[in-house]
């Protein structure tokens, strides 16, 4: 199955985690898709959106998170298995029942300086590999929050995964951390990369000219593959973002306008991976040629 998706862009501060969040809690309420979320953001932001800030500290305490894991396999050589670190029973929506995240630590950042001091980037990408080999048969969806910048554990998930998505705010900034993305993926091609799913437009100040000349910008260069939903700037989006004790609907937590923009993002980023899995799998017509990607075949 084509189902991992790695969320990216190289600038921080466009939404990225409260769009992992928003479409792993639409895929399933509205969808009734299974969904892990893979937090391999240091600041374990998508994981404190899941649940209370007292659980993840247990977590993180109790070695429960995809760094102890990754310490395990990739540092000391130990046995351990990605199953034991998924968490459930996530999300305060109480029909978002099969959402399911590997909650993230600070320490992340530790054990990828231990990775580059012992030049252990080979065995990192042989474990990323493995696990999202594993884990695209027991999910619907695999979403990978991956945090700004390009680490050693980024650039792993951005070879290993099917796909990925880029949010990005219709700003000068942002724009500039697409392009350094798209020339970071130019890079080593023999190497491997996902599959361009699309940007997505957050954040956007529906009534600013300066966003419209901007999102114009981001629609016009083709490379961006634009999803045609739009997330509006939102209090309902801010509030969303933050764990509520007492589960609530769907509805009362996506409301409203930002609400259909939510389920309208999710609709479409559904029919895309659909629809580029199905040409993954058609062979193509005589004549038109095909490169091979990971043992992933795709027009030329």
């Amino acid at each position: 199955m084509n189902n991992t998706i790695a969320v990216m862009n190289t600038k921080g501060g466009v939404g990225k985690s409260t769009i992992v969040l928003a479409l792993a809690e639409t895929l399933s309420a509205d969808h009734g898709k299974s969904v892990l979320v893979l937090d391999s953001d240091a600041q374990a932001t998508v994981s404190s959106m899941l649940m209370t800030v007292s659980d993840l500290f247990k977590l993180q305490r109790d070695g429960r998170t995809i760094v102890d894991f990754l310490v395990a396999r990739v540092l000391r050589k130990t046995p351990a298995h990605w199953s034991d670190f998924v968490v459930r029973d996530v999300s305060d929506i109480d029909d978002a029942g099969s959402v399911f995240v590997v909650p993230s630590d600070m320490q992340l950042t530790l054990f990828e300086r231990e990775v580059s001091k012992e030049s252990m980037h080979t065995d990192l990408r042989e474990i990323i590999s493995e696990v999202l080999t594993e884990v695209r048969k027991e999910f619907d969806i695999v979403l990978i929050d991956c945090p700004p910048g390009l680490s050693v554990l980024t650039e792993c998930w951005l070879r290993e995964a099917d796909f990925h998505i880029s949010p990005t705010k219709a700003d000068y900034v942002s724009i500039c951390g697409l392009e350094v993305f798209r020339r970071f993926k130019g890079l080593n091609p023999e190497m491997g990369f996902a599959q361009n799913l699309g940007a997505i437009i957050n954040m956007r100040e529906t009534t600013s000219t300066t966003d419209r000349e901007y999102v114009r910008w981001l629609r016009d260069h083709e490379d961006n593959h634009c999803f045609e939903s739009e997330i509006p700037r939102s209090n309902t989006l801010q509030d969303a973002a933050r764990f509520h004790p007492e589960k609530r609907s769907f509805y009362a937590k996506y409301p409203g306008y930002a609400g259909e923009a939510i389920r309208s993002l999710t609709k479409e980023f559904l029919e895309r991976l659909a629809a580029e899995t199905l040409a993954r799998t058609v062979p193509p017509l005589p004549g038109t040629g095909s490169k091979t990607n990971q043992g992933q075949t795709t027009a030329a």
